[in-house]
């Protein structure tokens, strides 16, 4: 899978028309950790910010418990 920076996901979200809940939602992920990994308030160092990222293609790695 293709890593993607926070600013290259906003852009493709952008060019589908899809809101930050909507993606969030279709992942089963957080919405408040999405957008908080895509304005860069969190990096998704560990925990559940971590297997967002990966989850969002942000950052290489394994999700370590299920996204809820």
């Amino acid at each position: 899978m293709a890593l993607y920076t926070p600013e290259q996901l906003r852009k493709e979200l952008d060019s589908k028309g899809m809101t930050i809940s909507a993606y969030a939602k279709a992942r089963s992920l957080d919405p408040k950790l999405v957008r908080d990994l895509l304005v860069g308030r969190i990096r998704g160092t560990r925990g559940r910010a971590h297997d967002h990222a990966v989850i969002m293609g942000l950052k290489d790695g394994e999700v370590s418990q299920p996204a809820a």
